[in-house]
């Protein structure tokens, strides 16, 4: 297990969970709603061979205490704080969501891009058919209150519809669920993923991009990482056949093998 480093953020009030292992080029992790830096820790063993690895708790997730307001530019600002160096970001849903508010207002310090079944519009628009409706993410928001366990549990599992190793990359989603504590701001961010549309900034991104999509994602469907391949100036878009919203674990080898040269070619 990699020794977990806390930070201390810049504004001096707020404590973020940081898990560093490995030595080189820095790549910070950042996770999807509901979950939390350990969902990495499989891929974070494999890049630390070659790299320094910071999972993060986002705030409201795992062991970082939540904000009120969950918004992008503020979380983007704080991890900018706390990491005030170039690195590389990887991003997976929410995560990447974030990733794209910290590529876009501390440019100079994003050395790569590696977007992960995300967007830059969660919610589904006449001119936008690659999200979910409002309706369902809200949905989620008011079951929260309800029924807190079996609400991340349905949307586990719906991440994983369409892939064929569903059951096993739950079993594994299930198992982190809570190993970093119980989440307590979890409808914050449920609110960016509301709010959040990108779509006419994410052209100006100039660091290098890549882009990795399962082709069975009906979260964030291939079409959104297919539009932001032509939208990005510099982007590479990779696709895993049977994987669905989280190829990182249904298609772990793969996954860091393409990563792996991702990064190696940006270092």
């Amino acid at each position: 297990m990699p020794d977990s480093d806390w930070h201390s953020a810049a504004d001096g009030r707020m404590t973020l969970r940081v898990e560093t292992d490995g030595r080189g080029a820095d790549v910070v992790l950042l996770h999807g709603w509901g979950l939390h830096g350990g969902v990495f820790e499989r891929v974070a063993a494999e890049l630390s061979a070659h790299y320094c690895v910071h999972r993060v708790d986002l705030p409201g997730h795992g062991g970082s205490p939540s904000l009120e307001s969950f918004s992008g530019e503020r979380v983007a600002d704080l991890l900018a704080m706390h990491f005030p160096w170039p690195v590389h970001v990887l991003g997976w849903s929410l995560g990447g969501l974030v990733a794209q508010y910290w590529a876009l207002r501390h440019a100079a310090q994003v050395k790569s891009l590696a977007l992960v079944a995300t967007s830059p519009c969660f919610v589904r628009k006449e001119d936008w058919p690659h999200a979910q409706s409002a309706d369902a993410i809200e949905a989620v928001a008011e079951s929260l209150d309800r029924e807190f366990d079996a609400t991340l549990e349905r949307f586990l599992a719906l991440q994983m519809l369409g892939s064929k190793s569903a059951r096993d990359t739950l079993k594994a989603l299930r198992a982190q669920l809570f190993a970093h504590g119980r989440p307590q701001g979890l409808r914050p961010a449920l609110q960016l993923l509301l709010d959040a549309d990108l779509r006419a900034e994410v052209g100006t991104i100039h660091c290098p991009v890549g882009l990795f999509y399962g082709q069975r994602d009906v979260i964030t469907p291939q079409g959104a990482g297919q539009w932001l391949a032509e939208q990005l100036p510099d982007a590479q878009l990779i696709t895993f056949a049977q994987a669905s919203h989280a190829p990182f674990l249904s298609h772990e080898a793969a996954f860091v093998a393409r990563l792996a040269e991702f990064l190696d070619c940006h270092a």
